[in-house]
């Protein structure tokens, strides 16, 4: 029945000769299972997914000019299969009432001194296109921002306040080099206690001021416009390290937008002077300091190659030494997508909790892999809130946070 279903949407996607590129981010996925969200889009990795993860949405039929009788013969081929489950089942939904997974997969017994033993995970709130960048901003009510990139908006969530838009949009339309996930990415709070943006569509890293107004900290490096700056953090010195991929231009390092050539990382120091550390990596993503500060860790999000983790000494001058590999995702990686190291943060331990496929990857100061926060939606990045034991995580469409034993590292409290 599976191959009678696949057909189907083979046709309909043949005969019309629609890239599922330009289908809405509202994604649907189509199993041997039935109908049902997907937990596993990322918009930056369309062209890996088989087929079944390509949308059918109502906005798809309707570009797609699909009769009528095409949707009821589809549907009813459907409808044979509604309740079917296989043995190698995916597993159930999350159930609408319980917002809950449940799912911690413990390999060594120290995970269980990280992550408390019967732990679930909560959504805190959803809805959005595809979430990244979560920071904690200390104030009279504690607030969470994060970013909608393909959205175009930055919010903040409290557990008082609820959801806020803070900007919308990030990026004017008009002022984009490029159409493609044009909002800002990661986000930091810099040593004054400014909230610090990696704006994809702007093409810099900018300063968010008390009177909303934007200040552009970093835009070019040599006189040549940054790619989309993605991720960044701040060092005890007050420089910021950041990363400069191609992810927010649409056709990437073949884009004829991209000026630089090279995809680097990159030290902003508080005099505004930028250094390019290194262009070592193909697609340098998420980056966080040891407890110590003498290393950087720093992410690669290829698919299904070179997803992993790389770590960097850092020099007395704060320049970076020779990168080596830390951890390589390869062998957790399967025939779908599920997740790239993408965000990453640590904890007072050095114990370093990356995104990855299946959510997130907890390794320890030596690389090993104590377990994974399974999540139901593909992680894009996480962060430390509350007391500074709850770990905030950005997947897909919604915020989750789980409770831990650790405690953030850099965690800003008031």
């Amino acid at each position: 029945m599976n191959d009678v279903v696949s057909f189907l949407v083979i046709l309909i996607l043949t005969k019309h000769q629609k890239s599922p590129k330009k289908f809405s981010l509202a994604f649907f996925r189509l199993t041997i299972f039935g109908w049902q969200k997907s937990p596993a889009i990322d918009p930056r990795h369309l062209d890996s997914y088989p087929v079944e993860y390509h949308t059918l949405t109502v906005q798809c039929v309707k570009d797609l000019k699909i009769k009528p009788i095409m949707v009821v013969c589809w549907l009813l081929s459907l409808a044979t299969l509604i309740g079917c489950q296989a043995k190698d089942s995916l597993g159930p939904a999350v159930t609408p009432s319980k917002e809950h997974i449940d799912s911690i997969v413990r390999l060594d017994p120290a995970m269980d001194d990280l992550i408390p033993v019967g732990t679930v995970i909560e959504k805190v709130v959803g809805g959005f296109e595809f979430t990244e960048g979560p920071v904690w901003l200390p104030s009279a009510d504690n607030r969470l921002f994060f970013s909608d990139i393909p959205g175009n908006k930055l919010y903040s969530w409290s557990a008082t306040s609820g959801l806020t838009t803070v900007l919308d949009p990030v990026v004017e339309p008009e002022h984009a080099t490029s159409s493609h996930m044009i909002g800002s990415n990661g986000l930091a709070i810099s040593p004054a206690g400014k909230l610090i943006l990696c704006e994809h569509g702007n093409r810099r890293v900018s300063q968010l001021e008390l009177n909303g107004d934007r200040t552009t900290l970093a835009s070019h490096y040599l006189g040549q416009r940054l790619n989309s700056p993605n991720d960044i953090v701040f060092h005890s010195s007050g420089a910021a390290f950041f990363t400069d991929p191609p992810y927010g231009l649409e056709h990437g390092d073949q884009d004829p937008v991209k000026e630089l050539t090279h995809n680097s990382v990159y030290r902003l120091d508080p005099n505004g002077t930028l250094t390019r550390l290194t262009s070592a990596q193909s697609r340098p993503n998420g980056l966080a300091f040891s407890p110590d500060e003498r290393t950087l860790f720093v992410s690669n999000s290829g698919w299904p190659e070179d997803a992993l983790l790389m770590r960097y000494p850092v020099l007395d001058d704060l320049s970076l030494g020779e990168g080596s590999l830390f951890f390589d995702t390869a062998p957790l990686i399967g025939q779908k997508y599920t997740g790239t190291p993408d965000g990453l943060k640590l904890d007072q331990s050095g114990n370093i909790y990356t995104t990855g496929p299946g959510g997130i990857l907890i390794l320890d100061p030596e690389g090993r892999h104590l377990g994974t926060i399974k999540t139901d939606e593909v992680a894009a990045n996480l962060g430390w809130g509350d007391d500074g034991s709850t770990l905030y995580i950005t997947a897909n469409t919604s915020l989750y946070k789980i409770k831990t034993h650790a405690v953030g590292l850099n965690y800003r409290k008031k």
